[in-house]
């Protein structure tokens, strides 16, 4: 019923959920306050398991650490290992190899942790596993500042398998590496026509994700180019201009025949819709929220950055790993942390009773491959 009533302004809003722009400083709100609507805090309450109190601060915190993170970066000079969100302490912590860089980089404001290896060799490991062949009982695989090594994810019930075993003895060849389980095998979040949601295009029903100047973002997976896509009314929106899957997993869809967009995360009535007014990036260890046609609302942490994942259709690369759950029907759909728009989802594991994993292709990476602007507030 709630979904019935909504108008074709709100709904496009909601699937175009947040609108895509190239991040800039301009995107940031200029106030220390959170920009976060009472139902995004309501979420985090219940997912992450916060008060409101301590939902209110970790945004504060989480933006704070966003803004600080580049110059740390720059600070920290050819000794970057990488960088995080500390929720326990609400600060931006950053690896880093040695002593001197690691003074100049609490200089800024930043905590530090001491490594073995910086950003630019453990990528340089990633990209050697990106080119082997991964056996379908490997996850995924990304950097990871934390523990100064890559870590590759093995699905727990494929782990003794031959073809695991080989990947990991070649990954280790490669330089540091941490093997660790994960319970399911990733998959993407697509699903068959259901009446009355989102967007639809051949059977498939998917999610909008962000709205941008001219049409929104969504999945890569959800359709392919010049595919017709219409709107949760059956009525026509418009088509595929682009699309990318696997390698990547982002499509963008132009809007017209009476549609258009607004700077909006549907809130399905469960929550406050949620305005957009950017598209900076959150750091590892941040809080995030996805919206999606299937299961709405829902919050977990930023878990990796720059993760290859191991689709049946092939490995898409340059993901961010979340611990938000989602389900079929929910690719494409919102992910937004705070008020700034972070990626559209990909696939996971799991589901939203049992929870899980969900990847999402970042929005900066969309809006700059296309050439497209955020729609923003």
């Amino acid at each position: 019923m709630v979904r019935t009533g909504l108008s074709a302004l709100l709904i496009i809003g909601t699937w175009a959920t947040a609108g895509l722009t190239q991040a800039s400083a301009a995107d940031a709100p200029s106030s220390a306050a959170p920009q976060a609507s009472a139902g995004l805090i309501t979420a985090m309450q219940r997912d992450l398991g916060l008060t409101e109190d301590q939902a209110v601060a970790r945004i504060t915190a989480e933006k704070a650490a966003t803004a600080l993170e580049g110059k740390a970066r720059s600070a920290a000079g050819a000794a970057y290992g990488g960088s995080w969100f500390d929720a326990d302490s609400g600060k931006l912590t950053v690896a880093v190899t040695n002593q001197a860089s690691a003074r100049a980089v609490r200089a800024t404001g930043a905590r530090t942790s001491l490594v073995r290896h910086t950003a630019r060799q453990l990528d340089a490991v990633k990209d050697t596993l990106d080119t082997l062949s991964a056996p379908s009982g490997v996850s995924s695989w990304h950097v990871d500042p934390r523990t100064s090594s890559v870590v590759v994810n093995v699905v727990a019930s494929k782990q003794r398998d031959n073809d695991v075993r080989a990947f990991v003895a070649k990954a280790r060849e490669a330089g540091p590496v941490t093997v660790k389980q994960t319970a399911g095998a990733p998959q993407t979040f697509a699903a068959g026509t259901v009446g009355g949601d989102p967007y639809y295009t051949g059977n498939v029903r998917c999610s909008i994700g962000f709205s941008v100047h001219g049409g929104f973002v969504t999945a890569g997976h959800c359709g392919q180019a010049g595919g017709a896509v219409r709107g949760w009314d059956g009525s026509a929106i418009g088509n595929f201009q682009g699309s990318s899957f696997p390698e990547n997993d982002y499509a963008w869809v132009n809007v017209g025949s009476g549609w258009w967009t607004v700077p909006v995360v549907l809130g399905w009535g469960t929550v406050s819709d949620q305005l957009v007014r950017g598209s900076n990036e959150a750091p590892i260890g941040a809080s995030i929220c996805r919206s999606g046609s299937t299961t709405h609302w829902h919050c977990g942490n930023v878990l990796a950055k720059n993760e290859t994942v191991n689709y049946s259709q092939g490995a898409v690369r340059q993901m961010t790993k979340t611990s938000v759950c989602a389900q079929p029907g929910d690719s494409g759909g919102s992910f937004i942390s705070g008020d700034q728009a972070q990626g559209v989802t990909s696939g996971g594991w799991g589901n939203c009773s049992s929870g899980g994993e969900t990847w999402h292709q970042p929005v900066n990476e969309i809006l700059n491959r296309y050439g497209l602007t955020l729609h923003t507030a």
